[in-house]
């Protein structure tokens, strides 16, 4: 089988697509700290900071829930562009913006009106919630943009072309730096407009972003190819496909979010140090999960390719390459996290009580994380291969269920303080992984896309 399917081309193929989608998702986690690190460094940072955490949070939210849309569009956008089918990922990408723009201007103008109230529902203080009320409000302005540009991403992923992505992150978020230096400060002749002028200028960068993907689309070679903005009509079967496989996705996001902040609840009852030591933690592991969410980008595109062109065989074998990958890279930087981790811990604090508290954590996450690229590039191939329910399902099960009751017994019943609370990390993680890995080797790994052409 190796003289049919070359491991050499395998792997090319993977990093061609992976590595830009990594740098693109690299670029969104420099300029968040970028960010925080201006607004901590207003007059009124204390306030600033308590605020800009409240917006952040309702923003985030909103974005975890929606961004899936990116994902139903490429799962089918992957099918169809395997099948040669470029018609209709012309048209399945019209339809994904028009459910972005629906959806978009609806939040937009009930987040925009609304954002008082939602400021003040989790701000104890009034001046804390006035910044927060003014990010809100020119943040949810924003949101249109960002769905569309959604919708596009999953469209270019679904293609191949992970690269725009790549160029589109890495301008849209120097912008993004730019544009908030200008009005947070007040330079250039601008008001100075504080914690607004970082909401501000995340909106004005977001617009960019739809620009550059639709100045993409109109380039010859995809305008004559896909045929985008030639034949545009409401397709309520790609439609309801896109849902279909978003939903899921979606609720996946949610309970994700909601056992993730139950488990450092959990940390916080053994002592504030503690969930301090968990909070620059979790931050340090996104050094890993990034790229493992940048092959999960990539195994959804092989995958989706092959399921279409009717290689499901091939498909098989290409999760299971890029899993072999992820976790290489996962390996390497987990020996780094269990031989090294206080100089690791220095990339987020500097605080040497933290640090110390940290150290045998990010020791027990290193080893987890090991497995974790198994579990995420397999579930994104499940997700391609239309078992996103499955996928939903192990994930609320194995973290509600087995995360967030286990670190409570074990560091809070059992005694066994911050090491026994992420104790259960490894165990969640393993239960996860495996979950995944026995369904994928199933023989019902896959399922057709219900479109009235296939």
């Amino acid at each position: 089988m190796i003289s049919i399917f070359p491991r050499n081309n395998f792997y090319k193929k993977i990093l061609h697509i992976a590595l830009p989608a990594i740098a693109g998702l690299s670029t969104q986690m420099i300029v968040s700290l970028v960010d925080t690190a201006m607004v901590g460094r207003l007059s009124e940072a204390t306030y600033a900071l308590a605020a800009m955490g409240i917006g952040v949070l309702a923003t985030w939210a909103l974005i975890s829930f929606f961004s899936s849309l990116a994902t139903g569009t490429h799962v089918i956008v992957a099918r169809r562009f395997g099948q040669k089918d470029f018609i209709e990922c012309g048209n399945t990408l019209n339809n994904s913006l028009l459910i972005s723009l629906s959806i978009g201007v609806i939040v937009a103008a009930i987040g925009a009106f609304f954002a008082k109230p939602i400021a003040d529902l989790f701000a104890s203080d009034d001046l804390v919630a006035y910044h927060a009320s003014e990010y809100i409000f020119y943040r949810f302005l924003g949101i249109p943009f960002f769905l569309i540009s959604v919708s596009y991403r999953g469209f270019y992923f679904g293609i191949s072309k992970t690269k725009i992505f790549m160029f589109s992150g890495i301008i849209t978020n120097l912008l993004n730096i730019i544009f908030n230096y200008i009005f947070i400060y007040g330079n250039f002749g601008m008001p100075r407009m504080g914690l607004a002028g970082a909401g501000l200028g995340s909106t004005l960068a977001s617009s960019f972003d739809f620009f550059f993907y639709t100045s993409i689309l109109l380039l010859p070679s995809y305008r004559n190819k896909f045929q985008n903005f030639k034949k545009i009509k409401i397709d309520l079967d790609v439609i309801k496909s896109i849902w279909k496989i978003s939903i899921p996705v979606s609720l996946q996001n949610v309970f994700i979010l909601i056992g993730f902040l139950i488990f450092v609840a959990i940390t916080g009852i053994i002592g504030t140090q503690e969930q301090a030591a968990t909070q620059a933690t979790i931050s340090t592991l996104f050094i890993s999960f990034l790229p493992c969410f940048g092959f999960g980008i990539a195994v959804q595109t092989l995958v989706g390719n092959n399921l279409g062109a009717g290689k499901f065989y091939l498909a098989k074998i290409y999760g299971i390459e890029t899993a072999k990958v992820a976790t290489i890279y996962t390996l390497i930087l987990g020996v780094v996290f269990i031989l090294l981790p206080q100089y690791v811990l220095l990339i987020i604090t500097n605080d040497s009580t933290i640090i110390e508290s940290a150290k045998p954590i990010l020791r027990i996450a290193g080893f987890a994380q090991i497995f974790y690229a198994i579990g995420v590039v397999l579930a994104n191939a499940l997700q391609a291969s239309g078992k996103m329910l499955f996928v939903m399902k192990a994930e609320v099960i194995t973290n509600l269920f087995i995360l967030v009751p286990l670190s409570y017994l074990f560091g809070v019943i059992f005694g066994y303080g911050l090491i026994g609370a992420w104790l259960a990390m490894p165990v969640y993680i393993l239960f996860y992984s495996s979950v995944i890995l026995i369904k994928y080797l199933s023989k019902d790994w896959y399922e057709k896309i219900p479109l009235k052409n296939q």
